[in-house]
């Protein structure tokens, strides 16, 4: 592991498993599934759906910031604005690309409001992390750091990444490929977080989802804001 007195310790809310959501139409098992994840430690929870239509999304959105907050936890959410502002979400997660200078993104900053959380994915660009959080990131991820079933033609971070984004002063979270048994190199890369989809909600059963989040929790018990 790194030497905690190395680093500037990150928003705590940002520190551990993060909890990507797959693209599910049902709702119920959706809530029981962020549930068992969050029950088995998961910090913080991505609402992300890519093929919901709005009216799911708004109800998806919903169900889970109740449940994130019965865990107090935030939820964040994937790309849409409006809806982060809408269900009064504790943040927002973008991507880098949407953003070709840093008045848009200061623009959403502003809109966004700062008691919530923003992200922002800035793949394997340093550069472009900084930029990010000289426009108010609080936290940005690199990614993919493996190969991901998810994102399959995402360009590859090093690992070495990381490190060299250390002096950011932000949470630095790691995703794309995550599981239980590469993690452990991730967090020793300097890595914060850990965004999961695939590995976390492979089997959509409360239980093995509950103990998959402990797994991935676990690896997280020596970093030095836990």
């Amino acid at each position: 592991m790194m030497d905690g007195s190395a680093r500037t310790l990150p928003d705590p809310r940002i520190v551990g498993l993060y909890a990507v959501t797959p693209d599910l139409a049902d709702t119920p098992l959706l809530v029981a599934l962020v549930d068992a994840a969050l029950d088995g430690g998961a910090t913080l929870v991505q609402y992300r759906n890519k093929s919901a239509n709005p009216a799911l999304r708004m109800q998806q959105a919903l169900a889970l910031a109740a449940t994130c907050a019965k865990h107090r936890r935030p939820l964040i959410v994937n790309d849409h604005l409006d809806l982060a502002l809408a269900i009064d979400g504790a943040g927002l997660h973008i991507g880098a690309e949407g953003f070709a200078d840093g008045d848009a993104l200061r623009a959403t900053r502003e809109a966004l409001g700062r008691s919530r959380l923003l992200g922002v994915s800035c793949y394997r660009s340093v550069d472009q992390a900084r930029r990010a959080v000289a426009a108010g990131a609080d936290y940005v991820a690199f990614g993919s750091v493996f190969a991901s079933t998810t994102k399959p033609v995402a360009p590859a971070a090093a690992l070495a990444t990381f490190a060299e984004a250390r002096d950011l002063g932000v949470a630095l979270v790691g995703i794309g490929g995550i599981t239980r048994d590469n993690l452990p190199s991730l967090v020793d890369a300097g890595a914060d977080a850990a965004a999961v989809i695939a590995d976390l909600f492979a089997v959509h059963e409360t239980g093995a989802v509950r103990a998959r989040a402990r797994m991935l929790a676990d690896a997280f018990a020596g970093h030095p804001s836990t």
